[in-house]
């Protein structure tokens, strides 16, 4: 019985109500009679009293008006006060009619004490509340020069989850004095007595309206779009305001950091964000849930990400390939921390490895295989076309054969946007292992072996090499930042929406019987310059592009492009029933006439002969053409026996 009163203050609370209880019914009495209060006092009044005080103590008790907290008093609380009070009364009018037969006691009595229980009970804990969200303090108190003024951007749930917990918390750092409405729509209402004030484009007229100048302005919507985010950045830097995004909403509404409230830097992820695409994540879990699943690359960026995603949908068992030694110790460790009851295996390998490949299939036989191993960093691979193709190209083909041999249900092979029309041999391989997927896959699904999906996309955020890790590491020695072209642009998206958008990849690939030899293009929004980039990150650092840190422009390195493309002009673009990504018609070759040319390019690879690596590159690739830097180092004919061999297979003659 005592289970509601477990706490402390559950006590006290009940103490505090039964009192109350106790209280009322004399009051309610006097309230009623007035000066016969005495005549009546020897009738029934200490025994009405005690009966009255019992029924409530023993009602309040069983009417759950204990699991709450005072300090967050709500409708619902007065709800339950009102239910218990209403229960009381209906106790206790029929005892006292045993007791008195209602004989001098007024008929109004029972309405009358209603009203003034429900009162005596609901008072104190409004009031309580009150106090604690210091409303009152914040009608009497003048500006306090030690609380830093903000203007809020975004007059939605957001704004007004902020201003409620800033309004409890009593060491808040902030004075709100305004919002901003990105729409307009709310210009000259109110949210918990701050006004709206006018809307981004009023900023200018806004500083000069509102009492205090503020010093910051605070993103408290959770879904703007990039491009908004990018503006008020701006804006905030012409009238030397910081910015600052607000906690996510579900941080607000938990209640449980002491430290919620503390205003977070926009991130990079915020200046290009996008709304997220609605996923199917349902299915995504399907695929996954009691399937045997193999992650290539499970170290890297891509990968450590897809070993993520994937242990959280309760696979039979995962296992993690990777040529690194540490980063597979590290997605490893961290498995064995968040997913201790996850069955896995860490597999040190290398995908140029025929033999540890196969063996790794035969003994395993997983069912799904996500294949993200490659080497990315263009100017890297410039610079090592061979090992380019040993691990893009001749990996992805020793892996594609392999699952086809261990009857593997699918294969997803992560490509890239720069696999279209490549000027560098990192786009020119994965373009290889495109083409080889391709043909394969038509072959494959017709003797009912395994599906192959390929998914392409741009720029990751964050991912080894890529220029916003470049860009933070020259930011935090103090500049420049470098950037290769005023005019170069890039995809760019998230690590979380690129993986999740593979799985749906995945999903489709399975079910859909249209998408055979397809390669899924995902959907990665306007390309961004990245010279506003630079600008925007040193603008999020609190400095000014040009005076406090400087941009360098130093020229494109080489196999660089100014864009990228997620389309060759040869593949048409088909929609696809999931949203977020279209197909790309297939450009297949023969399959027998690919496995001869991988063949030629793997004998000539592993005799580390680079210069007829590049020519057959560009055989199989004809959009490509090595750049001079990347030729520098061309054979002597008198010395190098290969020079003079036959030329490569032209894949151009061939295609389908």
């Amino acid at each position: 019985m005592l289970g509601p009163l477990r706490h402390n203050r559950a006590r006290i609370a009940f103490a505090h109500d039964v009192m109350m209880a106790a209280a009322s019914f004399p009051l309610s009495l006097y309230l009623r009679v007035g000066d016969s209060m005495p005549y009546l006092a020897d009738r029934y009044l200490w025994q009405g009293t005690a009966i009255f005080t019992c029924i409530a103590a023993a009602v309040f008790l069983f009417s759950r008006l204990y699991r709450g907290i005072w300090r967050y008093a709500s409708i619902n609380d007065l709800v339950a006060l009102t239910r218990a009070v209403t229960i009381v009364i209906l106790i206790f009018l029929p005892l006292l009619f045993i007791i008195t037969r209602l004989e001098m006691v007024p008929r109004s009595l029972p309405i009358i004490n209603w009203f003034v229980l429900l009162a005596m009970l609901g008072a104190p804990r409004f009031l309580y509340r009150l106090l604690k969200d210091r409303r009152l303090d914040n009608i009497l108190t003048v500006n306090d020069p030690n609380r830093m003024p903000i203007l809020l951007v975004g007059a939605g749930d957001g704004a007004e989850l902020f201003l409620r917990e800033m309004q409890r918390d009593r060491h808040s750092p902030y004075q709100v004095v305004g919002i901003l409405d990105e729409k307009g729509t709310r210009v000259g209402r109110e949210i918990h007595n701050v006004p709206v004030v006018g809307t981004l484009n009023d900023l200018r007229d806004v500083i000069t309206r509102v009492p205090i100048p503020p010093r910051k302005l605070v993103i408290t919507k959770e879904n703007l779009d990039g491009e908004l985010v990018r503006q008020v950045v701006e804006k905030a830097e012409r009238h030397g305001l910081s910015v600052s995004r607000a906690p996510r909403l579900t941080e607000l509404r938990s209640g449980l950091d002491s430290d919620r409230l503390a205003i977070r830097p926009v991130a990079v992820e915020d200046l290009l964000g996008r709304p997220q695409q609605p996923l199917d994540r349902e299915s995504m879990a399907a695929l996954v849930r009691g399937r045997r699943v193999l992650v290539t690359g499970a170290g890297g960026t891509i990968g450590s990400e897809l070993v993520r995603q994937i242990a959280a949908k309760d696979p039979a068992e995962l296992v993690l390939f990777d040529a690194s030694e540490y980063q597979l110790y590290q997605i490893d460790m961290e498995l064995a921390e968040t997913r201790p009851g996850l069955k896995r295996e860490a597999i040190l390998g290398d995908v140029r490895d025929r033999g540890r490949v196969d063996e790794t299939m035969t003994r395993l036989r997983p069912e799904l295989v996500f294949h993200a191993a490659a080497l990315k960093h263009v100017p890297m691979v410039e610079a090592n076309p061979v090992e380019g193709v040993l691990t893009n190209a001749l990996g992805s083909r020793i892996v594609a054969d392999a699952c086809r041999a261990a009857g593997v249900a699918c294969m997803v092979q992560i490509s890239t946007d720069k696999a279209v029309n490549p000027t560098n041999v990192m786009g020119a391989t994965k373009r290889i292992a495109e083409a080889y997927i391709q043909a394969l896959d038509p072959v494959s699904r017709a003797e009912g072996g395994t599906r192959y999906v390929v998914v392409r996309f741009g720029n990751v955020l964050g991912s080894t090499g890529s220029v916003v890790p470049l860009f933070q590491r020259q930011l935090a020695a103090g500049g420049p930042l470098t950037v290769t072209h005023p005019d170069i642009t890039r995809f760019f998206m998230t690590v979380r929406e690129a993986v999740e958008l593979v799985l749906q990849a995945a999903v489709v690939g399975m079910e859909d019987a249209e998408a055979a030899g397809r390669i899924f293009v995902l959907d990665m929004g306007q390309p961004v310059k990245v010279m506003d980039l630079a600008r925007q990150m040193i603008r999020l650092a609190g400095l000014q592009p040009d005076k406090d840190i400087e941009i360098r422009i130093t020229g494109l390195r080489p196999g660089e492009k100014l864009y990228e493309e997620l389309l060759h002009g040869g593949e048409a673009e088909l929609p696809t029933r999931a949203p977020g990504m279209t197909l790309a018609a297939p450009r297949t070759v023969d399959l027998d006439a690919m496995r001869r040319a991988l063949d030629e390019l793997e004998s000539d690879a592993r005799a580390r002969r680079r210069n007829d690596v590049l020519r057959r590159i560009g055989a199989l690739v004809p959009e490509y053409e090595a750049d001079p830097a990347t030729l520098a180092s061309r054979s002597d004919p008198e010395t190098d026996p290969e020079a003079d061999s036959e030329p490569p297979l032209d894949m151009r003659h061939i295609a389908e």
